[in-house]
Order: C-alpha cells, then structure tokens, then sequence
C-alpha cells in the first residue's frame, strides 16, 4: 500500500511474464495513437477530430488508472487542448465504465462486515459515477439522509505497482529525448506522482484528509465540505454525507441553474490562494468532477463543495512564506527578489549565479504581465520559461509537482467557465490584502520587506501599488479598502504594531530632523487613497452598483 520505487521495480523484474505483455500492450496502443494524431491530427474536419477525442479516451480508458490520471490533468487544460478533445477526456473525471456491481456488493461486505442492505436502507443497483480509481452510489442511510457510497475498483494495489514501474521507467530512458528541460528531477517528479497515487487508494487515510480539510473551513460558509461516516467507512469504502449541487463544467449549465460563474471561479480561486498560503494543506486534484457549485452567495463569492479527498499534500511554512512574497515581488516586478524566491524554493541552486538569471526572468516574466496585473496567465509563463530553462540552471523540485497540479488544473478550471478569465488579479489583491492587515507575523514581517528597502526607506511606490490593488478590486470604487484601511489601522496601534512603528518613525526621521518630503508623500498617499470622494462612492456603489458608473 506504499509507493517504493526500487522494492517495485525489483518485483516486476523478477516477473517478466507480468511485465513483457504489459510493455507490449502499452507500446501497441500508444503507437496506434500517435500514428493516428500524425495522420489525421491537421484535419479541419469536425467529425474527425471527434473521432481523434474518443480514440484518445478510449486509449487512456483502456490502459487504466495510472494512463487516466493523466487524460484528468490534460481535461482540466482548455488553453492546452482542443475543445472538442476536452469535452471527451471530462469524461474521465466520472464517467468511466464501472466495475461488477457484485464484487462492489462483495468489497462493501468484506471491508464493512455486513452486507450494504443490511447496512443501508437504500442501495442502488447501479452506481451514479464511476472513476479512474473506484465508483460512487446513492444510498440512504436508515431513517436518516442520503450518503455516498465509494468503493475501490478490485486489485488496484497490483495495477498501481505494475505501471508505475513502467511508466517511471519509460520517463527516465526518454527524458533526454523530451522537449523539456526539467533538470534532473523527472523521476522524482513521476515518484511524488506514484506517492501520491497510492495514498489515494487508502480510503482510511482520504478520511482523515477530509476531516482535516473540513476543519480549515469550518467557519467559511462559501465552502461545504462533505461529513464522513465512519462507522461506514474502511480502507477500501468511504462514506460521506451527499452534496446536492451542479459540477463546474459548464458555463451554460450553471447560469441554466441561476448560479454565478464568476462568483464561483471567485471561491474557487481564494479558497486554493487559502489552502496553498495560510492552510499549507491543499487539494491537489481540484478538477471539475471534484468540485461542485452549491445555491446561495456569501457576499462575492458563490457556494462550493469539495469532494474527492485521496490527493492532498502540504507545504511547509518557509515555502508558503516565500511564495507569498513571490507572488508580490513578480507584480511589483523586483526581479532581483523574485531570483531569490526560486532559489530559495529550489528552482535555482543555491550556488547559482543570478546575475545573468535576473535579467532573464525580467524579460520572460515582465512581458508576460503586460501594462496590467489581470493580464497575467500561467500559460504565458509556461510558455516562455520552457525556453527560459535550456538556457538557465533551472529545475523543478519533485516537492512542487503537485502544487503545480493544483495551480494549473484551478486555473484551468477557471478558464472553462470564463476564457477571460486571469487568476493573478484574484490572487494578487488576496495577498495584497494579507500584507496590509498583517494578522499575523509571517504577514507583518513580509510587509516589512516590502515597503521598506534595505537602507530602512519607505518605499512609497510599493504601499500605494499595495494599496491600489485592494482598491481597484471592486471596480474602482475603493470600497475594499475600509476593512483593510482599519485592519492596518489597528496593528499601527497595537503592540505586533512596534516594528512597523519604530520602522515608520525611522524613515520620517533622518539626521535628526524630520524628512518632510517622505511625510508629505505618505500624506499625499493616504488623502488620494482615502479621499471623501472616493470612500463615499464606493459606499453607494455597494448599496446601488448602477447609482455609480
């Protein structure tokens, strides 16, 4: 039930009889594949491009778990794949061919000790959605509500085990011949993608995940996670109350619900902003069968439900940290400080010489964010930092692969339901609004770094970016400020206060006398800032949105 790279690899060694069909199947299919994308891949014609879509579904369906997995992370790309293509590999996500409703019947009763009509008082003859990795039923629980009833696709541990071996192996031999430059960890990223795998299929260790996610949220009424029933749950079914909602698909099918897309992609973008750089325990898998829309707003932000808790992962506080001043160091375009966070995270060794990589990242990354903060998209930067790391000692530490699926897969969710859509101008005003309200001191210190440069300036530009963001997030209108401008107003005067006062009293005063100009700038800042005006209408606009253009 644990994933061990070498223990495997010596196992399916010293069965070849295991591994030589297997090899054959997966060379034979994916050479069929390859040759019919070569052939017919160009062709403007809509039905054979469908025909291509179902081909490679039904390649990555017929090759099983680990193959599945991977047509998920391609479904949850539309800036990647064809639409068409798209709308074939979502069906990867729940609509897979499910297993004998018998051995699901057998599994329950084994794991759960009693047979499911003893156990519920409903069970259904059919599951409602079936998966790479097990399949899910309806029950009703005896007097009481309705459940959902997953249980593991039979023999998953030896399937895992086989393919990982081959797939590892087949990453390492080819790696050289990829046009990628991942450095040297391609096997230890393809070894955090098998850890991860195996975690997934121990559904007592899900459990625990989903109790743990739910305690996060607890007191976010934009965020449902379902309850576990533990009396009905084991290492191979899990029982959680029912979510009744809409799965972010389709833009159409929400509005048809008389949902918001934009409020969702808004909760759905902060919430994994949350669990990346306050939580530091994230969901790694936020695909669109994973997430589901649920009526009712709190403010801004649409309800979802989270569902599906076997990927998560963690991120250590000294990670989180730096990610959240990389995050303000790109759109504050300090490009020097930003050098220093990949090396810091591990994309540049510590020996590394930025002086050539500074400029580099200014030409890659600063072209990349245009005149705005919401022209920012990962695609972008994925793009030109492909080409960015043949040139520079960069690489890809194994410890960010699933964070990178998380980042990748919640915009591309987002993109689905609105193409326009940039997930750096939800982002930035998130962290901008952190930094100002310093509530706590990893925050606090990390403003410090910002507003202040090394010789203990105030650094005006910075606050007054900071400050525009907040306030340009609500249309203009400033009325996100408020709660900022108290929350800033209340740590100046606080005692985690200190450090931001004396700093404050050291930039004002030099030499012994008071520096008017910095005075009057920070002055000038927080009048234009919080000017009557300004404050008033954007009071108005929240109370009539029209009564304000």
């Amino acid at each position: 039930m644990r994933y061990n790279p070498g223990r495997d690899a010596r196992w399916l060694l010293l069965r070849p009889w295991i591994a030589v069909p297997r090899i054959l199947q997966i060379v034979w299919a994916l050479s069929g594949l390859v040759l019919s994308l070569l052939i017919r891949g160009n062709s403007s014609d809509p039905k054979v491009q469908k025909n291509l879509a179902r081909l490679l579904l039904r390649t990555l369906t017929n090759l099983g778990p680990c193959f599945i997995k991977v047509g998920q992370a391609l479904s949850t790309r539309p800036d990647l794949i064809r639409r068409d293509w798209l709308d074939e590999l979502t069906k990867l996500q729940d609509d897979l061919p499910a297993f004998s409703h018998a051995i699901a019947l057998k599994t329950i009763e084994a794991e759960l000790g009693s047979p499911a009509d003893a156990l519920f008082e409903e069970f259904p003859d059919c599951p409602v959605a079936a998966a790479s990795l097990g399949q899910v039923y309806r029950a009703r629980l005896h007097g009481q509500h309705w459940v959902a009833v997953k249980v593991q696709r039979p023999n998953l541990p030896f399937i895992l085990r086989r393919d990982m071996v081959l797939i590892r192996t087949l990453g390492v031999l080819t790696a050289p011949f990829l046009p990628l430059n991942l450095g040297f960890g391609l096997g230890e990223i393809i070894d955090e993608f098998g850890r991860s795998l195996f975690e997934e299929i121990d559904y007592g260790l899900e459990a625990n995940n989903a109790e743990r996610f739910a305690a996060l949220f607890a007191d976010n009424p934009a965020v449902t996670i379902p309850k576990v029933e533990r009396l009905l749950s084991s290492r191979r079914v899990l029982t959680t109350s029912w979510i009744h909602g809409t799965k972010l698909r389709d833009r159409q099918e929400l509005k048809a619900q008389r949902l918001d897309p934009a409020a969702l992609i808004r909760t759905g973008v902060i919430s994994g902003l949350q669990q990346l750089l306050e939580f530091g325990y994230f969901h790694a898998d936020p695909h669109p069968g994973n997430l589901f829309a649920l009526s009712g707003r709190s403010g801004d932000l649409g309800h979802v439900a989270y569902v599906d808790f076997g990927m998560m992962d963690s991120i250590s506080d000294a990670d989180r940290l730096t990610l959240t001043g990389a995050v303000v160091h790109l759109i504050n375009r300090d490009f020097a400080a930003l050098a220093k966070d990949f090396q810091t995270l591990g994309f540049l060794a510590p020996t590394a010489d930025l002086t050539p990589i500074i400029p580099a990242l200014e030409e890659v990354l600063g072209g990349s964010l245009g005149e705005e903060v919401g022209s920012f998209n990962f695609k972008a930067i994925t793009d030109r930092f492909s080409e960015l790391m043949f040139d520079y000692p960069f690489r890809v530490p194994a410890r960010f692969a699933l964070i990178i699926r998380a980042v990748v897969s919640q915009e591309g969710l987002a993109l689905r339901l609105d193409p326009e859509f940039r997930i750096i101008a939800v982002a930035y005003p998130y962290v901008a609004k952190r930094l100002l309200a310093g509530d706590t001191r990893e925050m606090r210190e990390k403003l410090l770094e910002v507003i202040f440069d090394a010789e203990g300036r105030l650094r005006i530009e910075r606050l007054e970016s900071l400050l525009n963001v907040v306030g340009d997030e609500g249309g203009g209108a400033g009325l996100e400020l408020l709660p900022v401008a108290g929350a800033g107003l209340r740590l100046l005067l606080s005692q985690d206060g200190s450090d931001l006062r004396r700093r404050l009293l050291l930039t004002l005063i030099r030499d012994d006398r008071l520096s008017t100009s910095d005075l009057r700038a920070l002055l000038g800042l927080i009048r234009r800032t919080f000017s009557p005006r300004r404050v008033a209408g954007g009071v108005l606009q929240s109370l009539n949105p029209l009564a304000v253009a």
